[in-house]
């Protein structure tokens, strides 16, 4: 028996979500062509996705609104969305169905263990991380997915210049972020002014974000290139 003291502490609560009709169709009917299966071996990008580009990981895109966008947007790369919850899963794939997005695959899985197994070293040309659970009580700090021990996985998976983009509503989250990052050996970060830096055109601003905003939450983007 896994000792309790020694489980891995996750930085998500699986919560079982309602699924409508239409997101269980989707699962049933799209995951064979966007879905990625859970395994133990490296993933091929050029076979999952039938073609050679740059890879972008998203993790947590919640019901894959930016996701989507990014996608269509950025029609030269190949992205790789990461969720935990069936629900924004289904939601993601009506999505790219309905715009006809056909370079994004998706991950039902533990990001940790999704890079630590799948993901081969240096083949990611960045990775996307937006308004994570900022787990705001203090007990609670140690869930928080930005922590040193993530940022090297996220840099081993990382190629060189690769871009590592942050964003966050939560102030205290985004400077708990920042302290993390500045002292990370294979992050530099790109900010002008050596904090944060302006909301770059690839990333969509969301019905959450805007949400965040109208209750005076002031968003914070941070951008690191892996050295």
């Amino acid at each position: 028996m896994t000792d309790p003291r020694h489980r891995k502490i996750r930085s998500f609560v699986l919560r079982k979500g309602r699924l409508t009709t239409a997101q269980q169709h989707a699962l049933d009917e799209l995951w064979p062509f966007y879905g990625i299966d859970n395994a133990e071996t490296r993933l091929d990008f050029d076979d999952h996705f039938e073609r050679k580009a740059d890879v972008i990981v998203e993790i947590g895109f919640g019901n894959g609104e930016s996701t989507w966008q990014m996608a269509q947007h950025e029609a030269d790369k190949n992205f790789i969305g990461i969720e935990v919850h069936e629900p924004g899963v289904g939601h993601l794939l009506m999505a790219l169905e309905e715009h006809g997005i056909e370079n994004v695959r998706i991950a039902c899985e533990d990001a940790v263990v999704f890079l630590e197994q799948r993901i081969e070293p240096g083949s990611l040309a960045g990775v996307r991380i937006y308004f994570a659970d900022p787990w705001p009580k203090k007990r609670h700090h140690k869930r928080r997915l930005i922590q040193p021990e993530f940022v090297s996985l996220l840099a081993r998976c990382t190629a060189s210049g690769g871009i590592l983009h942050l964003a966050t509503d939560w102030q205290p989250y985004a400077e708990h972020m920042l302290e993390v990052m500045q002292s990370s050996p294979d992050f530099v970060n790109l900010s002008p002014t050596g904090d944060y830096c302006e909301q770059p055109d690839w990333r969509p601003s969301t019905k959450y974000e805007k949400r965040g905003q109208r209750l005076g939450h002031e968003v914070r983007d941070l951008l690191f290139r892996r050295s």
